[in-house]
């Protein structure tokens, strides 16, 4: 089973108001949803949402945290790379992944980052 990445109160992934709006529109519509941060192919890096239980996780899969309740996924890979970043997610018109949910909406979610501050990414440092 994935891993959890630990992150005291500094949040590795965040959801904009736009987002959470988004995923709350997909619960009420699909019931308990999860997040998986696409590494590319088809859908190029996207985060990709799913009914809970729809992508089947391993050992390869980290857990960064949760936006709107929903836990949110990455590869171990992905996630060196990204481990100093804030992944934050945002909700913007346009067509979705193939495979993620909110295609048929009219929106799709977007990842944007941010670096650490030098404290938070000490926090991290000390809590990983």
């Amino acid at each position: 089973m994935s891993e959890a990445i630990p992150t005291g109160a500094v949040r590795r992934v965040v959801a904009t108001p736009a987002a959470q709006a988004l995923i709350e529109r997909l619960r009420a519509q699909h019931g308990e949803l999860m997040f998986h941060q696409s590494g590319g192919c088809c859908d190029g890096s996207a985060p990709m949402c799913y009914p809970a239980g729809e992508l089947i996780l391993g050992e390869a899969d980290v857990r960064l945290g949760e936006i709107g309740g929903v836990p949110f996924y990455m590869t171990r890979a992905q996630f060196e790379y990204w481990q100093h970043t804030r992944l934050v997610i945002d909700a913007v018109p346009g067509s979705g992944g193939m495979f993620s949910l909110e295609g048929p909406t009219g929106l799709r979610f977007l990842t944007r980052s941010e670096l650490f501050s030098d404290e938070e990414a000490a926090r991290l440092e000390h809590e990983d």
